[in-house]
């Protein structure tokens, strides 16, 4: 049910939005607008508003929605009410109303992350982990314990940053600048090969195929919580229990237990425990579940860190009002921007379309934020709120960009575009609509069966 709300209201506010956009400003421009649905399909409820008596709609099938204006293309328009049609409008105020969706998108982007800065973000601080042997971050002579700084000159501030600049850095280079700083505060200048990384698996971290990994304090292997009804609780373990050794062998840390139970799927582990000062003997039989393609067991308990250590794990970052929104404004920017390149490098196939995602996985998403927290599902809805914008902008017919790429047309030669052109162009853009709406699909059914 939360995922199901969740989806709903991120669909809900992102198409509100977006007509709201459209809406907004062709009556700003002088236009009658006739309907204003959230939907397609049948029309669940409707009214009608203002004095225009503007029909509002919401209708049965969510995934989209429209303004629908006065237009002598559509219907005969009276002629006291044709300085209103649309398409008696300037082009520059039809250029207007076209893009004033997927601006009102890419603004409230910029809303979101805005609240975001000001409230605080929480994030990892950037504290290199074991570096893998062999790794271009080994070859660069990247070490355990080390600050990163800057990446390419950018500071940063957590270890999302780095994530974030360093896949940025690998659609435009093959090498990046990494300064860091050692435990006695030296500085070093890394330079990290980036020519190896592989983009046709959108599944694969980035960092880690780079040998990076953020720097973790030793875990105890203490049961921190339990899944209900798990095979962690059917076997006896208890919040609190520390597990000594699994089938006589010693353990002390909580990864080395969690590699013990992945590595035996369906098989019973004799599990050697300590709670209250005595030692207990425990049964547990790993669930077999499927993870990339590979069974592995899962008893659903973990470890639930001390404050202290999350201390030493985390770093808050919190702005002003003004700096937030200059920072909030740069990271809708710099994420258009990317979601550009990273369309660009689908189309020459530099990267694979397994990274197109259907309702399916945004459904998924928006359950998953919306249980981490408010926060969570904020950064979510910014991130498909500039989705939505950027794809709307670009030049295909039926999208708003590519009313506006006939706009842009009709300047340079001073008539408007046929509308045989236009239905050509209808056609066209239908059917590149429907391969990406297909190959969406196709992605969100390989996820659900490979889970």
């Amino acid at each position: 049910m939360v995922t199901l709300f969740a989806f709903l209201l991120t669909l809900g506010l992102l198409i509100t939005i977006h007509e709201y956009g459209h809406f907004l400003v062709a009556r700003l421009c002088g236009v009658k607008v006739l309907q204003f649905s959230i939907g397609f399909g049948k029309a669940l409820y409707k009214r009608r508003f203002g004095r225009d008596g503007t029909e509002f709609i919401l209708a049965a099938f969510p995934l989209g929605g429209y303004v629908r204006m006065l237009d002598e293309r559509e219907a005969p328009v009276a002629e006291a009410e044709l300085p209103r049609a649309f398409n008696r409008q300037p082009v520059w105020k039809r250029m207007a109303i076209v893009v004033a969706g997927p601006l009102a998108n890419l603004l409230l982007a910029i809303a979101l992350y805005w609240v975001l800065f000001m409230s605080g973000v929480a994030g990892l601080k950037p504290v290199l982990g074991e570096v893998a042997e062999g790794s271009a971050a080994a070859r660069a002579s990247m070490k355990a314990g080390e600050v990163v700084r800057k990446i390419d000159g950018t500071p940063v501030t957590s270890w999302q940053d780095v994530r974030w600049l360093i896949l940025q850095q690998s659609m435009e280079s093959t090498q990046v600048e990494v300064e860091a700083a050692s435990g006695t505060n030296e500085t070093h200048l890394h330079q990290l090969d980036l020519s190896g990384l592989a983009h046709d698996d959108p599944e694969q971290d980035i960092l880690q195929q780079l040998g990076l990994s953020p720097y973790q304090p030793p875990m105890p292997a203490r049961v921190g919580e339990l899944m209900e009804d798990s095979a962690a609780q059917r076997g006896g373990l208890q919040v609190g229990d520390e597990v000594i050794s699994v089938n006589d062998a010693p353990v002390t840390q909580w990864e080395s237990f969690v590699g013990i139970v992945r590595e035996n799927p369906g098989k019973t582990l004799r599990v050697k425990v300590e709670r209250g000062g005595r030692e207990q003997m425990l049964l547990l039989t790993p669930d077999a579940v499927q993870e990339g393609g590979k069974k592995i067991g899962r008893i659903g308990a973990a470890y639930r860190m001390e404050q202290h250590e999350l201390d030493e794990l985390l770093v808050g970052i919190r702005y002003a009002p003004l700096p937030a929104l200059s920072q909030a404004i740069g990271k809708t920017w710099d994420t258009s921007i990317f979601s550009l390149k990273m369309l660009g490098s689908m189309l020459t196939g530099a990267v694979s379309w397994k990274g197109v995602s259907g309702p399916v996985t945004i459904a998924s998403y928006a359950g998953q934020s919306a249980q981490v927290g408010w926060k969570a599902f904020l950064t979510f809805l910014a991130l498909v709120s500039i989705s939505l914008g950027v794809l709307n902008l670009l030049p295909i017919p039926v999208l708003d960009g590519g009313h506006l790429m006939y706009y842009m047309v009709e300047i340079l030669k001073g008539s408007p575009v046929s509308e045989r052109a236009m239905e050509i162009g209808q056609k066209i853009g239908l059917a590149l609509l429907g391969l990406l709406m297909a190959c969406a699909l196709y992605n969100d059914i390989n996820r659900i069966i490979t889970g």
